[in-house]
């Protein structure tokens, strides 16, 4: 079986170590090395299987015609936007590796909560500041996880995890889904609220975690930052155009609320924007995802699903 690598060339160490890529070639015969774009791999025609990750160029109808015996699809990143729908109506098989990317997404966002809750950011910048001792009950006489209420939006994997790490913290969890029932929401510890706006009025915290769509640009809009209560917390771990940031920056210039924000709109922000700035802001440069040593654990996953369809078995992880 004949398969391709379509990925940032760069990548290929960190995705695939020395045991994944020695099981890979007992499974597959590798054409050439990777090409970040389907019209720079040799031969597609004779191409079994497509190997893909981040760094892929989007593949129009052409790319995908070229490749005439094409069978499947692993990718070893989340989202296939890339991918022409072609694709899935020749009736290629597609996997992708979304539920091991969202492990490291969902510790991150169960940390920052954590953190925020504890005002550790805005105590550290005080402390650094002020170089003296700080008494923290008068300085934060609300921190602490304890008892707090953590609306989530969107049971997405992510979303899902979260949830799943927040049942042993002795918190309220709400969720706001339309398409999660209530029993699922029950499921996972949580209460399902109907209604955004009143999801944030009830929030110390409100993560995101919905997917990024047409229907869900600036979903958290300006009427639900300004249900939040004031000192509450903002995290988003998922897309900065599920966020009127504008909104959200005026908030946070009246000082009302904090934010912690792993991804904004555009990503990254241009240099000098108001956000890099503010006091209130905790920003980091979309790491949430998997990065460093984390990538093995794609690169393992995709492994799985390789050996799943040399088998002749169905992915484990199929993309509908």
């Amino acid at each position: 079986m004949r398969a391709a690598l379509l990925m940032d060339p760069a990548l290929v160490p960190f995705v695939f170590g020395p045991d994944t890529r020695s099981r890979l070639s007992e499974l597959v015969e590798i054409e050439g090395d990777a090409a970040t774009s389907a019209a720079g791999i040799p031969d597609p025609a004779g191409v079994d299987l497509l190997i893909a990750g981040w760094g892929a160029t989007p593949a129009g109808p052409d790319d995908i015609a070229a490749f005439t015996g094409l069978r499947a699809v692993v990718h070893w990143g989340g989202g296939i936007g890339w991918l022409d729908a072609q694709a899935a109506g020749r009736g290629i098989r597609i996997s992708t590796a979304k539920a091991a990317n969202a492990i490291p997404v969902a510790e991150f966002t169960h940390a920052m909560i954590t953190l925020a809750a504890k005002d550790a950011f805005w105590l550290s910048r005080q402390y650094t500041a002020e170089q003296r001792f700080i008494a923290r009950e008068a300085a934060a006489p609300r921190a602490g996880l304890y008892g707090t209420t953590v609306g989530i939006v969107g049971a997405s994997a992510i979303g899902t995890l979260v949830m799943q790490k927040l049942r042993g913290n002795d918190v309220r969890v709400l969720l706001y889904d339309p398409y999660a029932s209530t029993a699922d929401a029950a499921a996972l510890g949580a209460e399902l609220v109907g209604d955004l706006v009143e999801l944030a009025a009830r929030s110390d915290l409100l993560s995101i975690h919905a997917p990024e769509l047409p229907s869900t640009a600036g979903m958290v809009s300006a009427e639900v930052l300004a249900a939040l209560r004031d000192g509450a917390t903002v995290i988003n771990t998922a897309r900065g155009s599920l966020v009127d940031q504008d909104a959200l920056v005026a908030e946070l210039q009246r000082g009302r609320l904090r934010a912690i924000l792993d991804v904004t709109d555009p990503d990254p922000l241009p240099a000098g924007h108001v956000l890099y700035a503010l006091p209130n802001v905790f920003l980091t440069p979309h790491l949430a995802g998997s990065m460093g040593v984390e990538l093995q654990r794609l690169g393992e996953a995709a492994l799985a699903e390789i050996e799943r369809f040399v088998a002749g078995e169905p992915f484990a992880h199929p993309v509908p």
